[in-house]
């Protein structure tokens, strides 16, 4: 409980649920988060509910961040605890977006027979893009598929969940930041332009292929939400570093309602180069 609050930051305790006992009852998971918070190691803020009841957001305190940090499946990720109520409040709506998206992902391979699980999502991933500026994808996703023939394709992708609180145009420039990042090498000391290498690009040291692009949209009408998914389009069209990494990357966007109702594998991802018909994100 205490990792997959760790890794996922926030969550409701449907959510944990959900991620860590699909189909099992959720009894037993709030007495362990009751005695958790007891015990100073997680607290929670109470969120209204359309049906007047209250649905709890955990997350860990500084002494259960402290606890997680050398935990195997944690490895490599710096410990994460919010300092308030107050600070959790604000990263509330965001967070549980983005996990709502992982679960809706996590569902649909269990169903399918795929691997994807807790630890193959992780939130706020940072590169470099140099001259102090970075690229924060809201998460990395790491998805192995099943075929019959007993073969496996792993596949990754960076997530950006846009819940239509910033314009339109701001989201879309966050194809230009993928796009920087796909050609970021870095100036060796005492040069001031970059040199090429034999390493390549920076990406090449976490990944053997640069991950897809997927935006999941949401909280808007399906009008803004089709005209949001239009700018995105435009924007992998009329940018050249962007049209450049379109013919090297699958980028797409979707609605997260629809990868909640009919599986990312449905035909609910709208390309954002070439025809625009709707296909699944492993097809894009």
């Amino acid at each position: 409980m205490l990792a997959a609050l760790a890794q996922h930051r926030i969550a409701t305790t449907g959510q944990l649920c959900q991620m860590l006992r699909p189909g099992g009852a959720r009894q037993l998971l709030s007495r362990v988060l009751n005695r958790l918070r007891s015990e100073g190691f997680v607290d929670c803020l109470g969120l209204p509910h359309a049906n007047r009841s209250r649905i709890k957001a955990w997350y860990l305190t500084q002494e259960g961040s402290r606890l997680t940090r050398d935990l195997p499946m944690l490895r490599g990720r710096p410990p994460y605890s919010l300092a308030s109520p107050a600070a959790a409040s604000l990263k509330i709506p965001h967070t549980l977006a983005v996990l709502r998206a992982h679960l809706a992902f996590a569902a649909d391979a269990r169903l399918r027979g795929h691997e994807h699980g807790p630890w193959d999502w992780t939130p706020e991933v940072t590169h470099n893009l140099g001259e102090g500026e970075r690229l924060i994808a809201d998460a990395l996703m790491h998805y192995t598929l099943t075929r019959p023939d007993g073969g496996r394709t792993k596949l990754r992708a960076f997530i950006e969940v846009d819940r239509s609180t910033m314009s339109s145009e701001r989201m879309a420039s966050k194809l230009i930041e993928y796009a920087r990042f796909r050609l970021y090498q870095p100036a060796l000391i005492g040069r001031r332009k970059p040199v090429p290498s034999l390493d390549g690009p920076v990406w090449m040291r976490w990944y053997p292929v640069f991950p897809r692009v997927l935006f999941i949209l949401t909280n808007a009408s399906r009008r803004m939400l089709a005209n949001r998914t239009a700018d995105l389009r435009s924007m992998a069209e009329v940018h050249p570093a962007v049209a450049e990494l379109a013919r090297h990357v699958p980028l797409g966007a979707a609605v997260l309602e629809d990868l909640e109702e009919h599986g990312p594998t449905a035909a609910v991802w709208t390309p954002l180069t070439g025809d625009a018909a709707q296909r699944p994100w492993s097809d894009l």
